[in-house]
């Protein structure tokens, strides 16, 4: 085995939808598309079409916040193929893959990262220069996220309409989606092997109790 195992990593918890697969942590081969929706439909055909139809013995999923669905199927396809391949599957939050993506171009800097949430929300996190979490996550309206402090440099689906509510200064926008290309960028730390999904905000529908059933007739 190689001294850092082939991985594959999946992005799926925005309206972008990709893929990625390292070697050594060198780059093979990568597909990213914006989709919207779609992505039950396209992911394991994207996944296929990496070099050895994806193989890997390492997998790292986006755990989100971000689409509800699509952050469901990307951790179901990543714990299916696991499971087939007899593969490590790994999590990392969606929000810091973001704010690594951004760090590449501004080296050192703190970032605040905005992603598009659900119902208007926004999600937002802040990052150190190191790329770790620094406070909460938390999901807002656009007009609460107006007063909330943010970083000089913004990044995210949502980081220019944040910046242009910023009344002090605006800050330097990225808009940018989450990248499975740029799984390398994130600091290892933050890849776990808790893979459920963040979702950041209460769901949208609370699964009723089931009713408790009759005894059945005895026979």
């Amino acid at each position: 085995m190689s001294a850092r195992p082939r991985t594959l990593a999946i992005e799926t918890a925005s309206e972008a939808c990709s893929v990625a697969l390292f070697e050594d942590g060198t780059l093979l081969a990568r597909e990213h598309a914006v989709l919207g929706r779609g992505h039950a439909e396209r992911l394991v055909p994207m996944i296929a079409g990496l070099p050895g139809r994806g193989k890997a013995q390492r997998i790292c999923v986006s755990r989100g916040p971000g689409s509800f669905t699509g952050t469901r199927i990307g951790i179901a396809a990543g714990r299916a193929l696991a499971l087939a391949w007899g593969a490590e599957v790994l999590g990392y939050p969606t929000l810091a893959l973001v704010a690594a993506m951004a760090r590449r171009d501004h080296p050192g800097a703190p970032v605040t990262v905005c992603m598009a949430g659900g119902h208007g929300e926004w999600f937002l996190a802040d990052f150190g220069a190191d790329g770790l979490p620094r406070g909460d996550l938390v999901s807002l309206t656009p007009e609460a996220a107006r007063d909330r402090p943010v970083h000089p440099l913004v990044a995210g689906s949502k980081a220019r309409e944040l910046a242009a509510l910023q009344a002090d200064g605006a800050p330097v926008a990225l808009e940018l989606l989450p990248d499975a290309g740029a799984l390398p960028a994130l600091p290892p730390e933050l890849l776990t092997r808790e893979v459920g999904a963040i979702y950041g905000r209460p769901p949208d529908a609370t699964p009723q109790p089931v009713p408790d059933q009759p005894p059945s007739p005895a026979r």
